[in-house]
């Protein structure tokens, strides 16, 4: 991934307003010279802000994370907040700068299955920082890795500390004699009388003066990222989302047809909580397409359907969730369901506010904001590809 530009989307309007999107452009981040082919492993496949906006996370298919940091903030701290105070829109937008970037996942290969597992990065989320370091999960279709990337003083030896009345004529800096005894090899003793005066190797009361260690100093500060856990061997399906909870402890990991519940400290066991997965598979309708946890309440989460509808479960009433607290789905017009209308309505993606009182849903023409206290239907529809519609819809119709 090419990080030597600088760059973001970033939409001219508020969520709320019901008029048509628009977009203006703000930053750019890579650059590419002309006739230069994008390549597979440099496309960007999951991307994630931390819960201050100030760091940005980007995995591509290549396997690999690269992290952004805001800096327009560091200058500007004060007053962005004097601002913010007086619900007043700043006229400058978010710039951000390359951070680091690591390896976090290899292509592997399932021999029990037979099965080439890409090393393409699903899903990124950040977790609570804690002395300065920076913590997140990312996952490929198998495996969640827990990441600890932090700031390393490196360590150089700056200088001998030789005594200088030892140096010889031509510049040569001795640590002990220039004379040309032997030495004893690395490990071994050999015993001599250490009251003998007439001994030549006998060392004196008062030590060596002219023995001296070398001077490790910290000059320079760098990034590290190093992996803590590995989740693996869970889910039978691709994974297609995790999400951090908010007690710090615990995150949850969803495939097609399960989510599973895990301890960030404990990597060899999980809790299957949803199962969806029917005693024949004949009878399978919907497959599971992203799972999140409350924002500030621990025991709630909800999931999407590729059938348009969003589950929201709590974990207080059983071990396995097999039933719903409450269902979240538009009510659809009888006799309008078809092939193409299945196709669309699958959610992709579901996301709450920050106060986690709305979800916003993602499918393929729409996004969708739900109130968790009205499951009758969204509050707003905001279309995204409506001019896709007849294309679409002529594809479906044309004969084949």
């Amino acid at each position: 991934m090419n990080v030597g530009g600088e760059g973001l989307l970033a939409p001219a309007r508020s969520a709320a307003d019901l008029s048509p999107l628009e977009w203006k452009f703000s930053q750019v981040f890579g650059e590419r010279t002309a006739g230069e082919e994008v390549q597979e492993v440099d496309i960007i496949s999951a991307i994630e802000f931390d819960r201050t906006g100030d760091h940005l996370a980007t995995g591509d298919r290549g396997g690999r994370v690269v992290l952004f940091e805001r800096t327009d903030t560091k200058d500007h701290g004060g007053h962005r907040r004097d601002l913010e105070r007086m619900d007043y829109s700043m006229s400058r937008h978010p710039e951000f700068r390359y951070k680091t970037e690591f390896q976090s996942h290899e292509p592997e290969f399932d021999y029990l299955k037979s099965l080439e597992i890409e090393e393409k990065i699903n899903k990124i989320r950040w977790c609570q920082t804690a002395n300065g370091a920076l913590f997140l999960l990312s996952t490929n279709d198998k495996t969640i890795k827990f990441w600890k990337i932090q700031e390393k003083k490196v360590k150089k030896v700056c200088e001998m500390n030789v005594d200088a009345s030892k140096s010889v004529e031509n510049g040569a800096v001795g640590s002990l004699s220039a004379s040309s005894k032997p030495s004893l090899a690395n490990g071994v003793c050999k015993e001599r009388p250490i009251s003998s005066p007439s001994n030549e190797n006998s060392i004196p009361s008062g030590g060596l003066p002219s023995l001296h260690l070398p001077v490790v100093t910290s000059h320079e500060t760098s990034l590290m990222a190093r992996c803590r856990r590995v989740y693996a061997h869970a889910h039978d399906y691709h994974i297609n989302s995790i999400s951090n909870n908010s007690d710090g402890e615990t995150f949850i990991s969803a495939d097609d047809l399960r989510i599973n519940l895990w301890n960030l400290e404990i990597s060899n066991q999980s809790f299957n909580i949803v199962d969806v997965k029917p005693t024949n598979m004949e009878d399978l309708t919907e497959v599971i397409t992203s799972a999140e946890f409350h924002p500030t309440h621990c025991n709630m989460l909800a999931y999407s359907s590729s059938r348009g509808s969003i589950r929201l479960i709590d974990l207080r009433q059983s071990a396995l969730c097999d039933t719903h607290s409450k269902l979240f789905e538009e009510r659809e017009v009888p006799g309008s369901r078809s092939f193409f209308t299945e196709i669309i309505a699958s959610i992709s993606d579901i996301k709450f506010a920050k106060n986690g009182r709305q979800v916003l849903s993602r499918d393929y023409m729409t996004l969708k904001l739900w109130d968790i206290n009205m499951d009758s239907g969204p509050v707003a529809t905001f279309q995204v590809h409506e001019y896709l519609r007849p294309k679409v819809m002529y594809s479906f119709r044309k004969p084949v």
